[in-house]
């Protein structure tokens, strides 16, 4: 008999309750109220692509969780995907007009304060504009969305060869590594084990930008960081073919040790069928929610974490 004391709970008993409050919970809805009244008043078309798609992105800094269909005759593979940013691509060759899309997306070994393997994404596309113009439609979005619950004095914009030379006093574009790194490590940020040997060039400036660069940015209000390099442009426009820069990250994807990524030959083919001139964006809809919430980790705003799913 267990005296004085409350029983030990069963080993079955794991944490069921949602790590979001009620109140959390509350906000995140009238939050997706907002988003979907803005959008619907500015003429755009909610729209829906699939989860599970069949080529994953090649991209060399993510990774795809894979899904094994073995119940078949014949096993078949698909992904869950990282971003709907090739579904809704193909929707805008097809002459789909301004469109958002509001998605559970997946990637695989990111977990942490702002992290976790499932999140949800609020990507839209603009028919017509530039990338100056879809930073105010940003900013007029999440101004609706925390109206009432934070005053936002008005935005920044940067570019980002001046971000680095404020911060690091060096120009990203034609710096050396070397140079890079020992710019770093005057303000006390070192490379890691893994990347001493032969630092890529890329991944010292995504290191210079997560640690000292973004965090010089004022903490009250938008920074909008544009005329990123070429080579960290992911699918923006630049010269060089789309099917060229796939294999570029493929090749990469081999040097890293990393599972190779075939293809999206349907979104290529949507491609050479013409995208019409636009501009879009994602954004991490929970850390919009920790925003507007006051809330330290993303656990706070979602109802059930990996752990606990």
């Amino acid at each position: 008999m267990n005296q004085g004391g409350s029983r030990p709970a069963p080993p079955h008993m794991a944490e069921w309750r949602p790590s979001a409050s009620l109140d959390v919970l509350r906000l995140r809805a009238d939050l997706l109220a907002r988003l979907r009244h803005y959008f619907a008043a500015t003429g755009a078309l909610e729209v829906e692509t699939p989860a599970l798609v069949r080529a994953p992105v090649t991209d060399v800094h993510l990774d795809a969780l894979r899904v094994l269909d073995d119940g078949s005759a014949e096993a078949t593979v698909g992904f869950l995907q990282t971003s709907p940013e090739y579904a809704m691509k193909r929707l805008l060759c097809a002459g789909a007009p301004d469109i958002y899309q509001v998605c559970h997306v997946f990637r695989a070994a990111e977990r942490g304060r702002r992290h976790n393997p499932e999140f949800t994404m609020l990507e839209w596309y603009r028919l017509g504009l530039d990338h100056h113009a879809l930073m105010r439609d940003v900013e007029a979005l999440i101004r609706v969305l925390l109206e009432g619950r934070r005053e936002i004095p008005p935005s920044v914009s940067v570019s980002y060869r001046e971000a680095f030379r404020a911060v690091l006093d060096l120009d990203p574009f034609d710096a050396k590594v070397d140079d890079l790194a020992a710019a770093l490590a005057r303000l006390g940020v070192t490379l890691p084990a893994s990347m001493r040997a032969a630092p890529a060039r890329d991944d010292v400036l995504d290191l210079a930008m997560g640690t000292v660069v973004a965090d010089s940015f004022a903490a009250d209000r938008l920074t909008f960081l544009y005329d990123f390099p070429a080579s960290q442009a992911a699918l923006a426009q630049v010269r060089g073919g789309v099917a060229s820069r796939f294999d570029a990250d493929r090749a990469e994807r081999r040097t890293r040790g990393r599972p190779d990524r075939s293809i999206d030959e349907r979104f290529l083919a949507a491609l050479d069928h013409g995208l019409p001139p636009c501009a879009g964006v994602a954004l991490g809809f929970d850390r919009l929610v920790m925003v507007a919430s006051g809330a330290d980790s993303i656990d706070d705003v979602m109802t059930f974490p990996f752990e606990h799913a």
